[in-house]
């Protein structure tokens, strides 16, 4: 009798998530920037399926991407090998952040790849995260997302300590192409002590080279966008502190 493909076949790797997950932007001495879930995928040996957008906030994992990928999806009774959600970054950086409500869309985006991904990965967010800091509501944020994996069966890679120069950019947001790989090689211990260990170490794949000019033009670069976003964060927190009219 013949089987279901859609029953014994599992897809390979499934992302939702923001900017950080969708990944592009500029080369980092030559490499590219790429999703840290595509690296995970290429490290497990196994076939991506991306679905975040940039800016997104977790209301729009469930409103927006999870129904595109219900309404893009040729396989739609499917299963895949694992499941990635990193989102709360724009949420925590927002006006209106609140706790309770990203820990509900949290838990919901989470079951929908629970009910799909035989493995479940969810991302924690830099204690140290943009300009302005975002300050004590990130540990908020990743408490929620600890406390919503844990009920669910889903693991957690946990990005708190993540920071360094050639890691993460001047805004303190986003990942380099370097830090790209370093959250993917974070995510793939994680699953390697879960019994899915990795074909191949992501950093082993990419080919650079550098020399003193070019660190030097990087890091003038860099300190020049930080300069910037610092002049920023603090028109902004001067203008916050402003009596209102």
């Amino acid at each position: 009798m013949a089987t279901d493909p859609g029953t014994d076949c599992r897809l390979g790797v499934l992302a939702f998530g923001d900017s950080i997950t969708h990944g592009g932007g500029e080369l980092q001495w030559g490499v590219a920037l790429q999703s840290w879930a595509l690296w995970v995928a290429r490290g497990l040996g196994l076939p991506f399926t991306g679905h975040a957008v940039d800016g997104a906030r977790v209301s729009g994992v469930l409103r927006e991407q999870i129904p595109a990928f219900e309404r893009r999806t040729a396989r739609p009774e499917a299963r895949y090998d694992l499941g990635c959600l990193y989102i709360g970054v724009n949420d925590v950086r927002a006006p209106d952040w609140a706790a309770p409500a990203f820990e509900r869309d949290f838990a919901a985006a989470l079951a929908f790849l629970a009910a799909r991904c035989d493995r479940r990965l969810a991302l924690t967010a830099p204690l140290d995260l943009g300009r302005p800091r975002a300050g004590a509501k990130v540990r908020e944020l990743n408490a929620a997302i600890v406390r919503v994996a844990a009920g669910s069966g889903g693991l957690v890679v946990d990005l708190s300590d993540f920071r360094a120069r050639n890691r993460v950019m001047a805004d303190r947001v986003h990942p380099t192409a370097f830090g790209q790989i370093a959250i993917a090689e974070r995510a793939l211990d994680v699953l390697a002590r879960d019994g899915a260990a990795p074909t191949v170490r992501p950093s082993t794949l990419i080919d650079y080279e550098t020399t003193p000019w070019r660190r030097l033009r990087g890091d003038a670069t860099y300190v020049g966008r930080y300069l910037k976003d610092g002049v920023r964060a603090r028109t902004m927190r001067r203008s916050a502190r402003a009596p209102r009219p």
